[in-house]
């Protein structure tokens, strides 16, 4: 079995991330010691189905175009239920109006506290819900899997950037609302990096992976296939129950200080807060809102009622995001945690008789945070753009969605240009996002400096541009598979700690895709395996010994 189909495998079965990391120790050289970013957060919120974003900014500017495309489901200009007018210092072509039931969109706003990002998709829009999100998520343009079907954008930006800082006894990432791991947290070489904890109870949370007990039955050979596999598994689920451990003590130690409404995504985002105030170090936070798939009953009545599907859904957005970030600032850390929301594609512009809408291609994204630059990044599309033979659509994108993330991940979280690329490139016009990031998103007394990132180890999984070469279970106790698909008979593995020196060497032959090395020897600590074969080295692979 290669590993890639055996990594969908063990996460099926509920293995956890094995990507976790600290980033205290990185900070200690006299020029990081002003750019610690170390605490900060960033929260993902899927708004799941597809949101219709003209019902939720509406472009004032061309309110003529909008309501006669929407006769029955537009949000009124005037009465009871007129929307929220945003901000009348803005340009003429970037007036909107909120949704009326936005009430703390629209507070964020004036404290400064919200971009807009306007007209974001990917070049080649797909309007399937599972490819659409599965492009976002692995970071693709709908042209190809350039940046690799099978990895997300989430996973590779780990394992460049913190690449090091293996072993640690948190995961990297924890996701909520969705009982599928998300797509984005699979790394090119690890297993998937988040713990989900959905349906979880947060304060005692415990994973165990089909009643195995913490070790592979001893009928089976460790030296075959299935024993290999099944071994990685009992590996994987020993280090689950750990994580699971930091996240009941985080919950545990946290506390709430703002009041949430009691609806679903307030549910995820209090226990967000929670465990982030507990002291849980994971750096990226996904939870989820389900159901804007609206192609009827967005509205009730229609007319100039607003009540509906979209109504019910922008309320619990509105209300969860405005309590969890009240909640942020009580707890004192403002200055730690960012939120963006994104839907995996827009709706077109013409209502479709069933007052709803069918599946479009761009849409606004919100975030929102202390540290963000407020106000409206873009112009309101130009609903000209829709007419009957493009199917209603507008077509524009003003922002590429990698762009927009790419700018948090360099701006606020620390990347440097290299692990951009690595995480997002642009493989159809064979260019960088690092060319394309948002320069007034994060404010620049909070943007990192790129000398910040400078003394973080990046790219040292591999010695050449295409990793060949596997290693599992990683981190490990005593034993660690070698696994190449190339055909290559005898090796010899250097063994170096994390101080370089060279601690074994073994001479081994390799056959059937794989190979066993006896390390238990090693005392617990970062190892660097360099692999070797007919005097050149092969590769230089980074692993945990726990």
């Amino acid at each position: 079995m290669k590993r890639r189909d055996f990594i969908k495998l063990s996460t099926t079965a509920s293995a956890a991330a094995l990507m976790p990391f600290d980033l205290n120790a990185m900070f200690e050289s006299d020029e990081l010691k002003n750019c610690d970013f170390s605490n900060r957060k960033l929260i993902l919120i899927n708004l799941d189905g597809g949101n219709d974003g003209l019902n939720t900014i509406v472009p004032v500017n061309q309110y003529d175009i909008y309501s006669n495309l929407r006769p029955t489901i537009r949000v009124p200009e005037s009465g009871l239920n007129k929307y929220i007018s945003l901000d009348s210092g803005l340009a003429e072509n970037q007036l909107v109006g909120l949704h009326p039931i936005l009430t703390d969109f629209k507070r964020l706003y004036d404290e400064g506290k919200m971009q807009i990002i306007q007209g974001v998709g990917y070049p080649s829009a797909n309007k399937s819900h599972f490819t659409s999100s599965d492009m976002m998520m692995t970071g693709n343009d709908g042209n190809g899997w350039g940046n690799g079907k099978d990895s997300g954008w989430i996973g590779r930006y780990m394992e460049n950037m913190y690449a090091s800082e293996l072993g640690k006894d948190y995961p990297f990432a924890v996701q909520m609302g969705n009982v599928k791991n998300s797509l984005g947290f699979f790394g090119e070489h690890e297993h998937g990096m988040n713990m989900n904890i959905t349906n979880q109870d947060a304060s005692g949370f415990y994973s165990i992976i089909n009643g195995l007990g913490g070790e592979a039955p001893k009928e089976i050979s460790k030296d075959s296939d299935f024993g290999i596999e099944l071994d990685y598994i009992v590996e994987t689920d020993k280090l689950a129950n750990i994580y699971a451990g930091s996240i009941s003590n985080a919950f545990n130690l946290g506390s709430n200080e703002a009041s949430y409404p009691d609806t679903d995504l307030s549910n995820q985002l209090k226990t967000v807060a929670r465990m982030i105030k507990g002291g849980l170090k994971s750096k990226i936070f996904m939870v989820r809102l389900k159901g804007f798939d609206t192609h009827a009953m967005q509205l009730e009545t229609g007319g100039n009622d607003v009540l509906g599907r979209h109504y019910l859904l922008l309320e619990e957005l509105s209300g969860a995001i405005g309590a969890f970030m009240n909640d942020i600032s009580s707890i004192g850390l403002e200055e730690d945690v960012m939120a963006i929301t994104y839907s995996e594609f827009g709706r077109k512009v013409a209502e479709n008789g069933n007052l709803g809408t069918d599946h479009g291609e761009i849409a606004p994204i919100f975030i929102f945070g202390n540290t963000i630059e407020g106000g409206m990044t873009g112009i309101n599309p130009d609903l000209n753009e829709a007419i009957e033979d493009n199917n209603w659509q507008i077509e524009t994108i003003q922002h590429d969605y990698r762009s927009v993330f790419g700018t948090l991940l360099k701006d606020w979280m620390g990347g440097d240009a290299e692990v951009l690329d690595k995480t997002f490139y642009n493989h159809t016009t064979n260019t960088s996002f690092n060319d394309s990031t948002i320069d007034h998103l994060v404010k620049s007394s909070y943007k990192i400096d790129e000398g910040c990132s400078s003394g973080i180890e990046k790219n040292v999984f591999n010695s050449n541009e295409s990793c060949t070469w596997f290693a599992s279970p990683n981190p490990f106790s005593n034993e660690l598979t070698l696994r190449n698909e190339n055909d290559v008979h005898k090796i010899i593995v250097y063994v170096y700690n994390q101080s370089g020196q060279l601690v074994k060497v073994i001479n081994t032959n390799y056959s059937n895709g794989n190979v066993r090395l006896e390390l238990s020897a090693l005392s617990p600590g970062n190892y660097t395996l360099k692999i070797a074969s007919d005097g050149r080295v092969l590769e230089v692979i980074k692993v945990v010994k726990r």
